[in-house]
């Protein structure tokens, strides 16, 4: 085996997962991740598909289980709170909007952590700021401590990812925006869910949205506006929220409700939502995984699937050519690039079918929410469900061996 001391840039759902399959295969992985600790919380992320088979074949499909959270479905509602449209869970065989087995983001990313941290160096709070390739490996800097030495460097750093701006150029070659920004954060309250998630539209393209957490009364709770590029600084939280308050003024629903406990949330966030389209995912000894590469947005419900999925196809490729990586960074783009690309196709309506401009445009979307148990939207909504299984994922022998 050659290049087997690997560096992955970001601790979130890709990075862990193939730091545990690198193992697997025999490599010596090391994790840095710009936040302090592994991230807890977030909002929940689909398993679904062949992403649901990796977690399976890496043993933490029961576990993933335990950890999912238990929703009834999607539902819309109008500005008092009557529902207009629903699509239960178990539509579509477990694989619609809300899949059958749903996970907080933090609960996986912890459970992918834990499978590989008996094999894995961390180093938090830190992050990349400068890689120089040479013919025999790579010297990387780091924000804090000396630089290291790796044989190969691995972007899983997601959609603003550091190592993508440091080795192929500037976020705005490679992110198609779809002018769409969405704020997160947890609450406790008491707001009747009912086990639904549930979402409001409000004409000028926003959506208010509350689903149910894993724990008793918590509340995972959503905004997000149509908008072009936004002048704010990603670390401005205060500047953010004001931004929140003033576009939501007036919304009906739970709006107000909502919009305070965004004020106390410890872990409030907002971000663009963009595609990530590059024509290479690798550019000599660096490849790109998961959102830093191929980021699909979230309106496509694929992003966990496309990570898990290129962390065990990178790494099984890397072991199929002996560290070898030009040839394995081929074999990945081979394998991997038809199922990022259909993953990548949004699903229909786009950003105007999940934020709705006019209250016209509103209605006529519950409507066809409320016609997608039938012809023709049934089979619209069915084939973009079943993008998550459209893979034969290969079998590695490391993945087949016993642990």
């Amino acid at each position: 085996m050659k290049n087997t001391d690997v560096l992955i840039s970001g601790g979130g759902i890709a990075g862990p997962a193939l730091a545990y399959w690198l193992h697997r295969a025999g490599f010596t992985v090391t994790v840095v991740e710009r936040a302090p600790a592994p991230r807890p919380g977030g909002q929940t992320v689909d398993l679904r598909g062949a992403g649901r088979t990796v977690v399976t074949r890496m043993g933490l499909m029961e576990r993933a289980r335990e950890l999912s959270v238990d929703q009834r479905g999607m539902a819309f509602v109008n500005g008092s709170g009557r529902v207009t449209a629903r699509m239960p869970a178990d539509g579509f065989g477990g694989e619609g909007i809300v899949s059958e087995i749903e996970i907080l983001r933090g609960d996986l990313g912890a459970l992918l952590y834990e499978a590989s941290l008996p094999h894995t160096e961390y180093l938090f709070d830190n992050t990349i700021t400068a890689l120089d390739e040479d013919e025999d490996g790579i010297t990387v800097a780091f924000k804090r401590g000396a630089p290291r030495r790796f044989d190969l460097v691995v972007g899983a750093d997601g959609l603003h990812s550091a190592v993508r701006s440091v080795a192929f150029g500037p976020e705005a070659a490679h992110v198609r925006p779809l002018g769409v920004h969405t704020a997160w954060f947890t609450t406790h309250g008491e707001l009747d869910l009912d086990g639904w998630f549930l979402m409001h539209n409000a004409p000028g393209g926003l959506v208010a949205s509350a689903r149910p957490g894993r724990l008793p009364g918590e509340i995972k709770a959503g905004f997000s506006f149509r908008s072009g590029p936004l002048d704010l600084d990603r670390r401005d939280l205060i500047a953010q929220r004001a931004e929140l308050d003033r576009r939501f003024a007036g919304v009906g629903w739970e709006a107000p409700r909502l919009l305070r406990a965004m004020h106390e949330a410890p872990d409030f966030f907002l971000d663009s939502m963009g595609q990530v389209r590059l024509d290479s995912w690798s550019r000599g000894r660096v490849v790109l995984l998961g959102d830093a590469g191929y980021c699909p947005t979230p309106l496509t419900g694929l992003g966990t699937s496309l990570a898990l999925v290129g962390a065990y196809v990178l790494a099984g490729e890397l072991a199929a050519a002996g560290g070898e990586f030009d040839p394995a960074f081929r074999a990945y783009d081979r394998v991997m690039r038809p199922y990022v690309d259909r993953a990548q196709q949004l699903p229909p309506g786009g950003a105007s079918g999940y934020a709705p401009s006019s209250a016209f445009a509103i209605r006529m979307r519950d409507l066809s929410m409320r016609s997608m148990n039938r012809w023709p939207m049934r089979q619209l909504l069915a084939a973009q469900f079943a993008k998550a299984g459209d893979i034969a994922l290969p079998d590695y022998d490391f993945a087949t061996a016993h642990h």
